[in-house]
């Protein structure tokens, strides 16, 4: 939703200024250009990345329309699965949660928490963990070191689509200096006509240039930089969960677990202490 209002600002202030100023907004509308220029951009963009990096692109931009959904419910409702799993595991053993983690769709201790279930690379990335804790062939400093790798590969997984839609937004004032380019072309051949044609004629040259510099920076080159918050935001979440666990391993209750994963999180969804522990209460009683 933020990202069209946010076009809607960026519009409303270049279109309402050049009309205010005496512009005819007519003059700006160049379909042949915005065919040119975006023609141009995908064309690149499709020479420059492999298939994967295309794809990851395409299904990561629908995305940046919806609001976050990394909220304080979503982590409430993690660190309160977190609690449950390891307080199980701390009253009946480690084998007693084999079964939630093998299929953890049909374990009544994920089904309490459809949020988290519903993010299945967490799912994934917990469960993965608490497999390794089950086998108990690993300690806390090698399980450390090999989240710490994972979340890195996650990352770096997140950056593709970000640094592809970089690319393309400063491509785009470059293709806007192609397409005037081709028009003043165009209106050299056509030298001999009256001149308030010639002058037609440069300023719809004139538009490419605009075109390329107001999409770059104006419509492209934010969606990349809210891709690069939305993947740190992804990120956090599994941050979150390898500190919880590693407390565990060290020997910390599973209060005290969770209340080391709680301490990572930003300060904008981070629950408070009472917060975290009511919503707990609440998760026992259902």
């Amino acid at each position: 939703m933020l990202v069209i209002l946010g076009y809607i600002i960026v519009c409303g202030s270049v279109f309402g200024g050049f009309a205010a100023s005496g512009g005819h907004l007519g003059s700006l509308f160049q379909p042949l250009e915005l065919v040119m220029i975006g023609g141009a951009a995908f064309g690149a963009f499709f020479v420059g990345n492999n298939s994967k990096s295309i794809k990851a692109t395409l299904k990561a931009v629908p995305g940046l329309f919806k609001g976050s959904r990394y909220t304080k419910d979503l982590y409430m409702e993690m660190m309160s699965l977190l609690f449950d799993v390891l307080s199980k595991v701390r009253k009946e053993g480690l084998m007693s949660i084999e079964g939630d983690i093998e299929n953890p769709e049909q374990s009544p201790v994920f089904s309490k928490y459809p949020g988290v279930l519903a993010d299945h690379h967490i799912v994934e990335f917990m469960t993965d963990y608490l497999r390794l804790m089950v086998s108990g062939n690993m300690d806390a400093f090698q399980i450390e070191n090999l989240m710490d790798n994972e979340i890195e590969t996650h990352h770096h997984e997140g950056a593709v689509p970000a640094h592809c839609i970089a690319k393309l937004g400063d491509g785009l004032p470059a293709f806007g200096i192609v397409a005037a380019v081709m028009g003043v072309v165009h209106t050299m051949e056509s030298v001999g006509i009256p001149p308030a044609e010639l002058g037609i004629l440069i300023a719809k040259a004139l538009v490419g240039t605009f075109l390329g510099i107001l999409l770059a920076y104006g419509f492209v080159g934010p969606l990349a930089s809210l891709l690069e918050q939305k993947l740190e935001e992804s990120t956090k979440m599994f941050q979150c969960v390898k500190v919880t666990l590693l407390a565990s391993l060290n020997g910390y209750a599973p209060a005290l677990a969770v209340e080391f994963g709680r301490k990572v999180l930003y300060s904008t969804e981070r629950p408070t202490f009472a917060e975290l522990e009511e919503h707990i209460k609440k998760s026992k009683t259902k």
